[in-house]
């Protein structure tokens, strides 16, 4: 079963409502992160993409993320409540939600103006070239997710 196409303006829209109807309040079902700080958490994921933020991983770092990480991240099998995740998606400090909101509301639309096409084998920061569809299911699937976890 394919998941909902993040670049459809559809998926994209409903994705923001969800996103749009958090507060500040809202509590996670499991994990450890407030909704500020999963809302940063999420916005990494198009920080590897839009922003030079975050170190490239070395060789052997990156045979192992392609091999081992990439088709969980990819696939279309939904990811299990509190699993590990990278260090640089760990967020611990504080978080302003109204920014964090904004800015992934910001990223998402981003994604979805550029299109399929922009993503179709393009070279992921973690993982090599991804096609369409592993583009699609590592973002969405991560969005659905996290904003499961808060209830949305």
């Amino acid at each position: 079963m394919a998941l909902p196409n993040i670049f459809e303006k559809e998926v994209s829209d409903s994705i923001i409502q969800r996103i749009n109807s958090l507060t500040i309040n809202s509590q996670p079902k499991w994990g450890k992160m407030n909704v500020a700080q999963m809302l940063a958490h999420c916005n990494v994921t198009y920080e590897l993409v839009y922003e030079d933020k975050h170190p490239k991983p070395n060789f052997l770092l990156k045979f192992i993320l392609k091999t081992f990480v990439k088709k969980i991240v990819t696939n279309e099998t939904p990811f299990k409540h509190n699993e590990k995740t990278a260090p640089m998606f760990i967020i611990t400090d504080s978080r302003d939600f109204e920014a964090e909101k904004e800015r992934l509301i910001n990223h998402i639309n981003k994604t979805q103006q550029l299109g399929d096409s922009h993503f179709d084998n393009r070279l992921s920061h973690s993982f090599g070239m991804l096609n369409t569809a592993e583009w699609n299911n590592m973002f969405y699937k991560h969005l659905n997710h996290h904003l499961t976890q808060f209830g949305v």
